[in-house]
């Protein structure tokens, strides 16, 4: 496990989240059956998740950025640091009562991603990376993978919902293409735990595209840190500003973006 003073500040602060989010969601079953449903009931957790990072992270390191899945993007005096946070990365599970989610938190250092911390609080998992520190799941050092051929993988994706509708067709091709080459395609819903899954070599290989810098932003540094790669669409690193991703080992990840670039 990472012992260092800034693996604390985030274990700590997404402990912390999770542990409100873990109570909360022992509620959700009870109001998934209301006719007014567990909505509102979960946008206020999201919330409250948010806020106690902010107030950790903050007292901690005064003065470092954030930008947030819920508040946006709020200015530090130290412009070299910015935390990247979702404190609820997998929102409709958690609303049907589904135990896939994560408080996801990473710390962005003059333009380079350096620490991630992936925390679910229904199953007690903790993944956390540091750059050059490797990367480890409740105390196990992470590795990817070692297959080598997309049809041997199981690789995960991100589907747009409804509200996603102008991603549809897109995804459609996207789909098309990775179901007549790749073994097995699967779908959690959190972002942050398919890159975790991958971290850690459960899964192959994940894309997605229309997928925001907080949820994945932790997510790359624990590819990395367990010896895979993480890039755009094209190749190229601009995961966080071009809001997609294509992940895996190195030859699982070259493969994805073979064949993402031709769609």
């Amino acid at each position: 496990m990472i012992r260092s003073a800034l693996m604390n500040v985030m274990t700590g602060a997404a402990i912390k989240a999770g542990r409100g989010l873990k109570r909360d969601f022992g509620e959700v079953e009870n109001l998934q059956v209301s006719i007014k449903g567990p909505g509102d009931f979960v946008t206020a957790a999201d919330k409250k998740a948010e806020k106690t990072l902010f107030e950790e992270l903050s007292r901690a390191r005064p003065g470092y950025g954030f930008n947030m899945e819920e508040s946006g993007v709020v200015e530090g005096s130290d412009k070299s640091h910015t935390w990247h946070i979702d404190p609820l990365d997998g929102t409709s599970n958690f609303l049907h009562g589904i135990p896939i989610f994560a408080v996801s938190i990473a710390l962005e250092r003059e333009g380079q991603l350096v620490a991630g911390v992936v925390y679910n609080p229904a199953t007690d998992d903790m993944f956390v990376a540091e750059k050059g520190q490797g990367a480890y799941y409740n105390n196990r050092r992470m590795r990817v993978a070692a297959r080598r051929t997309l049809s041997e993988s199981m690789v995960a994706c991100g589907v747009p919902p409804l509200a996603r509708v102008r991603d549809h067709e897109s995804f459609k091709r996207e789909l098309s293409a990775a179901m007549a080459k790749i073994g097995n395609i699967r779908r959690l819903g959190a972002a942050a735990l398919d890159l975790a899954m991958v971290g850690c070599g459960r899964f192959d290989g994940y894309w997605e595209r229309g997928i925001n810098a907080w949820d994945i932003a932790a997510g790359v540094v624990l590819v990395r840190e367990a010896g895979g790669f993480v890039s755009d669409f094209s190749g190229g690193a601009d995961m966080l500003a071009k809001n997609e991703i294509c992940a895996g080992n190195e030859a699982i990840h070259r493969q994805l973006v073979d064949l993402m670039r031709k769609l």
